[in-house]
């Protein structure tokens, strides 16, 4: 049974990045069409989604430290 909700919180992790990655591709995308600067995207939502996923263990290392 452990086994059953590691997988399924597995896959909840799994299906919420391709969700988040499909949004901030999307964005790039309108940003592109719309030809605005190259940061745009990140300042979208799931672009500071993506920023903050990618800090927060750094800063919570940090913070331990």
């Amino acid at each position: 049974m452990p086994t059953l909700v590691n997988i399924l919180k597995l896959v909840a992790v799994l299906v919420a990045a391709l969700l988040i990655g499909n949004w901030f591709l999307a964005e790039v995308k309108e940003a592109r069409s719309k030809r605005k600067p190259w940061y745009q995207p990140y300042l979208s939502i799931p672009g500071l989604l993506i920023i903050l996923a990618l800090l927060l263990p750094m800063i919570v290392w940090i913070i331990n430290k």
